[in-house]
C-alpha cells in the first residue's frame, strides 16, 4: 500500500514536470533578468512564424487589456501617441497596409514648433517584418523612409524610436536639437532616467528589453545595454509611463503608482 501511494505521487510530480517542460518548450521566447535589473526577452523567430506583428487600437487601451482581449502569448508597448486626442505620432503597417499614420494626427502636423523638424519626426525608426516571394520572412530596423531589403517587402512595420545601435541617432530623429554645439530640446526625455522599451535584432532572435522604474536608463545607457547583449541593430519603443508588457507568468506596468497607461500600438506574439 505504501509503495503504491510512493508511485502514484512520483506519477504526478513526473506528469506535472513534464506538462511544464512541454509549454516551456513550446513557447517562443524566454526572459532572463540582466544584472542591471533589466528583463530581457529573447523570442525564437523560427518558432514564432508569423506570429510576431503589431496590433493597434481604434482608441486607446491598457498593454494587459489588449493580452487579455487577443489572448496572446506576448504583447509589448510599441509607438508613440497623442494622448490628447488619442491618435499616432507613429508609423503602423500591419499585412502591407497602412494602418496608423502620424500625418492624419493634427495636433503633430499643426504645432508651429515642430514645423522646423517634421521630417526628421516622420522619418524615425520603424522595427520591419519583410517578406519576400517564397513567404520567407526578415526582420529589420530602419528610418522609415528607406528602402526595404532587396527581394523583400515590408508585411509589418511599427515606428518609434530612436534608433539605438548600429548608431544612436538622437539628433537625426529629432530627439534632440543643438544650438551653437549646446542642447536645447528633449523629446522623450532622452537624456534622463526612465522606464525604457528596446527592441533588437541578434541573428534568428529579437530581443526586448524592458527597463522598468526600479532601474530607470537614459537612451544612451539603453543603447549600451543593446550593445552588451550584441544586439546587431536595435532601437527604442516609447518609454516612461508607456513601458508596458504582459506574459503569462509576468506583468510590467511604469506608470506613476503602477497604475497601466492606455496606449495606442504594439508588438504581439499572438
Amino acid at each position: 500500500m505504501k509503495n503504491n501511494f510512493i508511485i502514484v505521487v512520483l506519477s504526478m510530480i513526473f506528469i506535472l514536470f513534464f506538462q511544464n517542460t512541454v509549454i516551456a518548450k513550446s513557447l517562443p521566447y524566454s526572459i532572463v533578468q540582466d544584472p542591471n535589473g533589466v528583463y530581457v526577452v529573447q523570442i525564437n523567430t523560427i518558432k514564432a512564424k508569423n506570429n510576431i506583428m503589431p496590433f493597434a487600437v481604434d482608441g486607446l487601451e491598457t498593454n494587459y487589456d489588449v493580452f487579455k482581449y487577443l489572448g496572446a502569448k506576448l504583447v509589448v508597448n510599441a509607438g508613440f501617441f497623442d494622448p490628447k486626442n488619442k491618435k499616432t505620432v507613429s508609423y503602423v503597417v500591419i499585412n502591407n497596409e497602412l494602418i496608423l499614420d502620424p500625418t492624419k494626427n493634427e495636433n503633430l502636423m499643426s504645432n508651429e514648433s515642430l514645423k522646423p523638424y517634421m521630417d526628421k519626426i516622420l522619418n524615425r525608426s520603424e522595427f520591419r517584418i519583410l517578406e519576400n516571394d517564397k513567404g520567407h520572412l526578415i526582420y529589420d530596423i530602419a528610418l522609415h523612409n528607406s528602402e526595404a531589403i532587396d527581394g523583400y517587402k515590408i508585411k509589418h512595420s511599427i515606428q518609434a524610436g530612436p534608433m539605438l545601435l548600429p548608431n544612436l541617432q538622437l539628433e537625426d530623429e529629432f530627439f534632440i536639437v543643438k544650438k551653437d554645439g549646446k542642447i536645447v530640446t528633449e523629446s522623450a526625455s532622452s537624456l534622463h532616467k526612465y522606464a525604457r522599451t528596446a527592441i533588437g535584432i541578434k541573428e534568428d532572435y529579437i530581443y526586448l528589453f524592458i527597463v522598468t522604474n526600479e532601474n530607470p536608463m537614459n537612451l544612451m545607457e539603453l543603447r549600451d545595454l543593446t550593445k552588451k547583449w550584441g544586439m546587431e541593430k536595435a532601437m527604442a519603443f516609447d518609454g516612461g509611463g508607456s513601458t508596458s508588457f504582459d506574459v503569462q507568468e509576468l506583468h510590467i506596468v511604469s506608470e506613476k503608482d503602477n497604475q497601466a497607461r492606455k496606449l495606442k500600438s504594439f508588438l504581439i506574439i499572438k
